[in-house]
């Protein structure tokens, strides 16, 4: 069972925030083979927030949500991510309802959008999202713009 924690960035501590880059580090970069900025500047700003799934004491899910000023963007789900070790679980889709319900209760009724990686399409479409862009290509690795209205 995971203990999920819905932290707006001002809420993370230190060992919070080490977990999380740790963890996207481990993925994103390393696993991924993919090196790229990871800490873009977008963790600790305005009403961004995160989604952290904790098991036993270890970061299995997480997940970054922004929200620019301008009210008329939509909501970015991104860093959408599990530990290795507890992949098979489910717990993707578990993370996602998570990230969607915070949307909703901070943001309602506005547009969330993510970058999916293009060969987890079915995967979102699960939560109510269509592609809205073409296959793109961010950091070797083919995307797929999607958003849920």
């Amino acid at each position: 069972m995971l203990i999920w924690q819905d932290l707006h960035h001002s809420e993370l501590s230190v060992s919070d925030l080490y977990s999380v880059l740790a963890l996207r580090n481990a993925v994103f970069i390393v696993e991924q083979n993919c090196p790229y900025q990871d800490i873009d500047g977008d963790d600790l700003v305005g009403e961004n927030r995160h989604l952290l799934g904790w098991r036993d004491g270890k970061l299995a899910a997480y997940a970054r949500i922004l929200k620019s000023g301008n009210d008329l963007e939509p909501v970015v789900i991104g860093r959408v991510i599990i530990d290795p070790a507890a992949r098979g679980e489910k717990l993707g889709y578990k993370l996602m309802e998570q990230a969607m319900a915070s949307c909703e209760q901070h943001w309602p009724q506005t547009t969330v959008y993510l970058g999916a990686q293009a060969h987890l399409q079915s995967f979102y479409a699960h939560f109510g999202f269509k592609p809205v862009t073409e296959v793109y290509d961010e950091d070797g690795i083919p995307h797929v713009g999607m958003a849920n209205r």
